[in-house]
């Protein structure tokens, strides 16, 4: 079945079997008009036949809910008792006005149910063996419900008033558990087909007590008994489906308002999670963006605020990287380098938490921390810098590399490369004009990147700091002080180092 339009309106158009037809015949003109002249408010109305290009069709009316299987099947609609046996009604109603006019339908099925936008159930696609027959149109392979007609190929094509109860039974189940049919034997419809073909054992489809009122379940069962005679016509199923809901509303509307009442209370509680869910996210997100920048940027760039560059000139910066880390990188996997770092930092991190500080950046085994700046404190810049050095320069002594535990880890720290935190005069002036007892050992003249030769000296400890330092190894004139010793370096991964040396060398 196509959906097309008409003049601005949604008509159904449901093509006849077959490649290419010629014209309609007179006969299968006289069928549709008896079919076209049909009215009930649960029959979906025939509007004309369809016959261009070799194609011929049946246009009927439109139904915005589209079919009965496709509301079962959609999730996001709640259905509640009411709602079902509105439906349900509506189902009996037009199939019972169907067999009052002597049309068997023969091809019954929830996908021939169609819901229009005011949730009204018709029945579609009735009578349409006698067009095919009236066209000389062989009929696809119908596939009955009904045991008896399975058994009697013949009589299927046609379909007869009892099949159209069976068939009805199975759409009642499909309603009431909101499956398709025989879904909870976990069969293909090859083996039900066979099973209800051929029984013994019956095989029937399976509803609990609790899906529906025992009265619906009870006349559900009459309707797919094996015996066609023992079947309800639909008159009986009619007087008896209407005694179910006796004495209760089954006014759609009203179902429709309870519906409504339950979906606003359900988006309430849905907007009220992912509220929280958004205000979690957000947390996330200012937490990281706090992290990469300034909070006073942060908040600016929250805000849309242009960020204004500032001046400090009360600042202390640290700088520190890892002893012979190329050589280090060169040994060990990639994975291995990045728990390095990762352990390295998430300790340099936990460190700089406890002192007035704001870390900058880290690149590579770089690690850059500043006190006084984004938020001024007057002189104590220097003071904040050196405990945290000293007591970084404390936790790396005792730490170790997962994969070579045996290789002491070395940082730097300073504006030059040394084993010990190194200072120009400026900042050994700021700490001595703070008396609180920093202890400096005298570098010597030292060339400092942009500002020349200048007096530079070490920060060897502090009084009351207990903690203990690692002993920087002696550097001998001429030596190299950026790397690794090989003789700290495992055999293993020293023989691997110089392999790759080799290479280097022949290339």
């Amino acid at each position: 079945m196509w959906g097309l339009r008409s003049k601005g309106d949604w008509i159904w158009l449901k093509r006849f079997p077959g490649e290419k037809h010629s014209d309609i015949r007179p006969t299968t003109k006289n069928v549709f008009c008896t079919l076209r002249e049909l009215r009930h408010e649960n029959v979906n109305l025939y509007l004309g036949l369809f016959n261009d290009m070799g194609v011929i069709g049946v246009v009927s009316e439109h139904c915005s809910r589209g079919s009965l299987e496709d509301l079962i099947q959609n999730q996001d609609m709640k259905l509640d008792w009411m709602f079902k046996s509105s439906l349900l009604l509506d189902l009996i109603k037009g199939l019972k006005f169907l067999h009052h006019r002597e049309i068997v339908h023969g091809h019954l099925k929830s996908r021939n149910c169609v819901v229009d936008g005011r949730f009204v159930l018709k029945l579609t696609d009735y009578g349409i063996n006698d067009l095919y027959g009236a066209q000389r149109i062989t009929a696809p392979e119908p596939q009955p419900e009904a045991p008896e007609l399975l058994r009697e190929p013949l009589s299927s094509h046609r379909g007869t008033y009892r099949g159209d109860v069976y068939a009805l039974s199975i759409i009642m189940q499909e309603v009431i558990i909101r499956g398709g049919p025989y879904c909870m034997l976990e069969l293909s419809a090859e083996e039900i087909i066979k099973k209800v073909r051929r029984p013994p054992p019956l095989c029937r489809p399976s509803v609990s007590l609790d899906q529906a009122p025992p009265e619906c379940i009870h006349l559900m069962k009459q309707c797919w008994s094996e015996h066609p005679d023992r079947r309800p016509n639909t008159d009986q199923v009619f007087d008896q489906f209407k005694t179910i809901n006796r004495g209760r509303k089954t006014n759609i509307i009203d179902s429709m308002l309870r519906m409504l009442e339950q979906y606003s209370s359900n988006l309430e509680d849905l907007i009220r999670e992912r509220t929280e869910e958004l205000e979690v996210e957000k947390q996330k997100t200012d937490k990281l963006l706090t992290q990469m920048l300034p909070p006073s940027v942060a908040e600016s760039l929250k805000t849309g605020t242009p960020v204004e560059p500032e001046y400090f000139d009360q600042v202390t910066i640290y700088f520190s990287d890892i002893v012979g880390f190329t050589t280090i990188s060169s040994l060990s996997e990639p994975i291995e380098v990045v728990d390095l770092l990762n352990d390295l930092y998430t300790l340099f991190d936990a460190i700089i938490g406890s002192h007035d500080v704001y870390k900058v950046e880290t690149i590579g085994d770089a690690y850059m921390v500043a006190s006084g700046l984004p938020k001024t404190n007057g002189t104590r810049h220097a003071a904040e810098i050196a405990n945290m050095s000293l007591d970084i320069l404390s936790s790396v002594g005792s730490f170790k590399m997962r994969h070579m535990p045996e290789v002491p880890v070395r940082i730097r720290i300073g504006l030059h490369s040394a084993y010990r935190v190194h200072m120009n005069i400026s900042t050994l002036s700021i700490l001595q004009s703070l008396k609180e007892g920093y202890l400096f050992e005298v570098r010597g003249k030292t060339e400092l990147k942009g500002k020349g030769v200048e007096d530079t000296y070490w920060l060897v400890g502090k009084e009351g700091f207990n903690k203990p330092l690692p002993t920087p190894p002696d550097v001998l004139p001429g030596a190299s002080n950026h790397g690794i010793s090989l003789d700290e370096i495992p055999e293993k991964r020293r023989i691997k180092l110089e392999k790759e040396r080799d290479k280097q060398k022949m290339k």
